[in-house]
């Protein structure tokens, strides 16, 4: 949701444009029109959404979760996987540095509601 406080922030055209953003990636994918976006403008958005998770996360001390919608409902494991798996891959690492790397939080729990 976009705060009209933060109209005069230069970077507040981030929290207006989200929620456009979702949506219009929903639309592509349900009918089939991904393609219409650019394999470079998804490495950038994707690497600007880890860049700001990591920055907030480790520098505010706190986590909140990473993926918008309820359980499944933006997001299937298997793209979740699939996307991880690339991720790792681009970088040249793998199974094992993502479980050295791995770590139950204090508040993984709030990601789970009931």
């Amino acid at each position: 949701m976009f705060d009209q406080d933060r109209r005069n922030d230069q970077y507040g055209w981030i929290d207006a444009i989200a929620p456009d953003l979702l949506r219009a990636s929903r639309e592509l994918v349900e009918t089939g029109q991904a393609s219409r976006v650019s394999d470079e403008s998804v490495a950038n958005i994707l690497t600007a959404a880890i860049r700001l998770y990591v920055a907030k996360s480790d520098g505010e001390e706190r986590t909140f979760k990473p993926i918008a919608g309820e359980r499944d409902s933006e997001m299937t494991p298997t793209e979740l996987l699939s996307a991880v798996a690339e991720m790792l891959r681009a970088l040249h690492l793998g199974p094992m540095e993502l479980a050295l790397w791995y770590r139950r939080r204090p508040d993984e729990d709030t990601y789970v509601q009931g």
